[in-house]
């Protein structure tokens, strides 16, 4: 099973089981409430009208005096009300009074006149100077539908500390129940809801870490593989801190093999440069005629420009190879850029005897990149162009659009490129001899190569079907 998969399960099992719980806790808990505050207005009701029974109790008139009269014309009132969306079009309780010994002898539905009622809890504990009620069934033997009682003291009129008789109200469960079912629906759909965000939530959660740690494996793959990557964003975070390590460790150790690597390269390129140096310079202490004197001095002076040469491109490129990815990054012109490398290389093309031409600047391609490393690469591919190309040649400096990207051609009416050295070109100090120039430093190529590569794109070298050679980098737009 995958990482994001169990993060998901685990984080909505969690949710999941405590909004179920929750859920039951508040499902069960709303009858009980609802029943609390009914009773709660029935103790309320009750007194109330404990003592409004109180002076015809005493008289002995309460089953035909204005007590009984008012509660009469009371059953016979349409409420009117809508309660939660449920009509209330009765009154819906019921009024019992007994005397002092428990006897009832006053009934608003006129049904149980005569009966002892003095063993109810309502009437007992009433009786007794406690708070009485109790929940009986509607019909006796169904205890599905119940009648909740409550009751209250009534007093003499004339000494309030005199108990005459109890009044109590009598309510059914059955009234409250579409607000308990309503309440239970309620809460059952919001938790559904509840749910649901959650579980949006953990899969919102749970794609954000499964793309971070696969972008931290993808790039823990590619460092090992070898291929240069740029490093998870920085964030604040574990997994944050845990890319970083990962980058500074991969250039610590990439950074020791590229010394190696270097200084190896190096100390070859330069032993052949330095041996003719130093031939050179021995021959000098000796006499010699102005002419091999003029001679070997400039040969020291072409191979200390050689070494002058080797040391800067190999800066530069260490320069782009050391990241694997591009540290500025901003809207460049093409076409600006041909112009600029156009410029640049004026005098070399006047003292080579060659022309450049530049088409397809006309219609505006910009690529996001690196002006200055963008500008460098050209310069090289022109580098090269102007060392191979015959004097009096032309040059072809050319921007075309290839589909969703851009290509910079350099074309030349040189010798092209010799088939055995058709797979080497981009191989760092391979170089091939030029007609009238000395041997390159054999980096040229493949600093546009790298450029090239963090642009997203990718450099060729090849030859022309009419002659010459032909290089060039791909750019995406």
């Amino acid at each position: 099973m995958r990482l994001g998969l169990r993060l998901f399960l685990g984080f909505f099992l969690i949710v999941g089981l405590a909004a179920f719980f929750v859920m039951r806790v508040f499902v069960d808990e709303v009858k009980p409430g609802v029943r609390q505050a009914m009773e709660s207005t029935l103790v309320d009701t009750a007194n109330a009208l404990a003592v409004l029974a109180a002076p015809d109790l005493a008289a002995g008139r309460i089953g035909d005096g204005r007590f009984a009269a008012a509660l009469a014309s009371l059953r016979q009132r349409d409420p009117g009300a809508t309660i939660w969306r449920f009509p209330q079009r009765s009154i819906e309780f019921r009024v019992t009074i007994t005397d002092a010994r428990g006897i009832v002898v006053f009934d608003s539905e006129g049904r149980d006149l005569g009966r002892d009622n003095s063993r109810w809890n309502d009437v007992y504990r009433t009786l007794r100077g406690q708070y009485g009620a109790r929940s009986s069934p509607e019909t006796p033997g169904d205890g599905t539908r119940t009648v909740m009682h409550v009751a209250a003291p009534v007093f003499a009129p004339d000494d309030p500390r005199r108990l005459i008789g109890v009044l109590t109200v009598a309510r059914p469960n059955r009234s409250i129940e579409p607000f308990i079912q309503a309440s239970q629906r309620e809460i059952l759909r919001q938790g559904a809801w509840l749910i649901g965000l959650s579980a949006l939530v953990g899969i919102g959660m749970t794609a954000w870490l499964a793309r971070r740690i696969g972008r931290l494996n993808r790039y823990a793959q590619a460092v090992a593989a070898g291929d240069p990557v740029p490093p998870p964003p920085r964030r604040r975070d574990e997994l944050g801190e845990l890319g970083q390590a990962l980058e500074d460790m991969r250039r610590k150790l990439e950074g020791k093999a590229y010394v190696e690597q270097y200084v190896q390269s190096l100390t070859h390129e330069m032993k052949s440069p330095l041996a003719a140096i130093r031939g050179a310079a021995e021959l000098l202490q000796e006499p010699l005629p102005e002419a091999d004197r003029q001679r070997f001095a400039g040969s020291i002076r072409e191979q200390q420009q050689r070494l002058t040469e080797t040391i800067d491109k190999l800066l530069a490129l260490a320069e782009v190879e050391q990241h694997g990815w591009l540290q500025k990054r901003e809207p460049v012109d093409l076409a600006a850029l041909l112009g600029e490398a156009a410029a640049a290389v004026e005098p070399r093309l006047a003292g080579a005897d060659l022309s450049l031409r530049v088409e397809g600047t006309q219609a505006p391609l910009q690529v996001q990149g690196d002006a200055f490393l963008l500008r460098q690469a050209l310069a090289n591919l022109l580098d090269n162009a102007i060392g191979f190309s015959p004097a009096g040649a032309e040059i072809v400096l050319a921007l075309e659009r290839d589909g969703a990207g851009a290509r910079v051609l350099v074309r030349d009416a040189g010798p092209g490129v010799p088939e055995y050295a058709a797979e080497r070109v981009f191989e760092r100090f391979y170089s091939l001899p030029r007609p009238a120039a000395p041997r390159s430093s054999g980096l040229g190529l493949p600093f546009v190569r790298e450029v090239a590569r963090l642009h997203g794109g990718e450099a060729w070298l090849g030859n022309r079907a009419g002659g010459g050679a032909e290089a060039g980098i791909s750019l995406p737009l």
